[in-house]
């Protein structure tokens, strides 16, 4: 079983009207890193975040009535939940998700608020998802896959359409692969249209299946990752062939990569992310000399990234710029002598966030004491004459973490 160009063009029509179309918008701050001209299509725009919607919808307006009326059901503990939830309570389909137990309550909350029914049931993904496999066969409900299915796949492709319409003279086209849903149904749609175009895959580190079954490795995954929406162990029997056979390169990159195109996305241009969301962007700067010159598309797939990782991500980043340092500098212990760092400080333009003064459990002398301090600063090279201020003053100062 496969799918082609006239399924996804199907598809389209479906979801017309239903769906707001996605922008294409230029990046050119970010296609400067990588010496590329960047075209991001904005799949976080949708009603829930992710471009899942495109699938979940196709699938569930091709159901006859009796079909609708017995309900679906699905398994996924992110995107595809939401999805199928939002859609068919839209529809008036009534939808069970299946997620396992350990998942956090604000997605099923999330869930539950788009009118779905929530069973939480297992304590792997694959627990859950056989448990939803049996409740569909009691039940008689209709089980929509995320990834493994020509309707879902198809519907996911019509991204493809708007892109291309968009921007028709690209010359690649990166995107995320977790399943290889979008992968496989984009590529359908692009190199039909355009045989010459090259699509590159892009896959985490930890998370490599679609990439080991291409070379023929045995599959290895596993690990904490901030693409979780991409972390998929096993790719789809559907989805592989097509994947296989269209696209031209599936590579990996690192959580470091992966981090920090979050934070590029957010501070250049000004857009959330989740971390799948941005493994396209992390490929590309991860690659530049693959992209320089050329005119490039990347799929930004969704924007769901839980508030405390998008804080950390933020904060990280401006660590590794040199933005935010922490300085250890030694001073005698006398009355004032913290005061006169503080002034130096000050008057070199670095504003203090925090001092941690110590005398008892660093390793020096009994005269002396070392004082931690956070501090904003403009950029590496302004720490670095900070630095130097502090030396030339009679105060020896380390720089506590790398950044750079």
């Amino acid at each position: 079983m496969t799918i082609t160009l006239e399924d996804v063009r199907a598809a389209a029509a479906r979801i017309a009207g239903h769906l707001s179309r996605t922008p294409t918008v230029p990046a050119p701050r970010l296609g400067d890193m990588a010496g590329c001209r960047l075209h991001v299509k904005l799949e976080s725009q949708h009603a829930t975040s992710s471009f899942k919607e495109r699938g979940a919808l196709n699938k569930l307006l091709s159901l006859g009535e009796a079909e609708r009326r017995a309900g679906v059901i699905a398994m996924s503990a992110g995107n595809h939940a939401q999805a199928v939830a939002c859609h068919a309570t839209r529809l008036g389909i009534r939808s069970t998700i299946v997620m396992p137990a350990f998942t956090p309550f604000t997605k099923v909350e999330r869930t539950e608020n788009l009118g779905a029914t929530v069973e939480l049931h297992g304590e792997t993904l694959s627990e859950a998802a056989a448990f939803a496999h049996d409740l569909a066969a009691r039940d008689g409900l209709i089980f929509v896959h995320p990834y493994d299915d020509p309707l879902v796949a198809a519907g996911q492709g019509t991204a493809a359409l708007e892109l291309l319409e968009d921007v028709p003279d690209l010359d690649v086209l990166v995107i995320p692969i977790g399943g290889g849903g979008l992968i496989a149904g984009m590529a359908t749609a692009a190199k039909a249209l355009r045989p010459d175009l090259e699509i590159v895959g892009v896959q985490c580190s930890l998370y490599p299946a679609v990439r080991q079954a291409l070379a023929g490795q045995p599959i290895t995954c596993g690990g904490a990752t901030v693409a979780e929406g991409i972390a998929v162990k096993a790719p789809g029997a559907l989805t592989l062939p097509i994947i296989r056979a269209l696209v031209d390169d599936v590579v990996e990159v690192g959580e470091a990569r992966l981090e920090e195109a979050v934070y590029r996305l957010a501070t250049m241009q000004k857009l959330v992310a989740e971390g799948a969301g941005a493994a396209a962007l992390a490929a590309i700067l991860e690659e530049p000399e693959r992209y320089r010159g050329r005119k490039v598309g990347m799929v930004l797939s969704g924007g769901n990234i839980d508030s405390r990782i998008m804080a950390q991500v933020l904060m990280r980043g401006l660590v590794y710029e040199g933005r935010i340092v922490r300085l250890r500098i030694g001073i005698t212990d006398a009355p004032g002598a913290l005061a006169r760092v503080t002034r130096l400080l000050g008057e070199a333009g670095a504003n203090i966030v925090e001092v941690h003064h110590q005398r008892l459990f660093h390793n020096v002398p009994v005269k002396m004491a070392e004082v931690d301090v956070v501090l904003e600063t403009r950029n590496q090279t302004h720490v670095d004459a900070l630095i130097a201020r502090m030396k030339d003053a009679g105060y020896p100062t380390s720089l506590m973490v790398e950044v750079g």
